[in-house]
């Protein structure tokens, strides 16, 4: 059966792979901060709760408004909205400020 979109599997395994990478160097900084007693954990903890709410409902809104697309748009549009999110923490938490 021939497919009927334009997504490459190949490129969405990839984003994908790179996204759980990406996510956990955030995490792992994130726990870092938080075992080390860092003076910004409060600060941060709050902002990683703070931050999967909006993202939850950001995708939420995209997915009933149907913005997201269908099948494997879809997979690939929300990699690219959480990848920025992830990617803007990675550079924030990397400056170490």
């Amino acid at each position: 059966m021939a497919r009927k979109s334009g997504s490459d599997p190949a490129k969405l395994a990839t984003d994908a792979m790179w996204l759980w990478a990406e996510s956990w160097y955030v995490i792992a900084m994130r726990s870092w901060m938080i075992m080390a007693g860092d003076p910004r954990a409060q600060r941060e903890a709050n902002l990683m709760v703070a931050e999967k709410v909006r993202a939850a409902a950001e995708l939420s809104f995209m997915a009933m408004t149907g913005s997201l697309g269908v099948g494997d748009k879809a997979v690939e549009r929300t990699i690219e909205h959480v990848g920025r999110k992830v990617t803007a923490n990675r550079r924030r938490l990397s400056k170490g400020k």
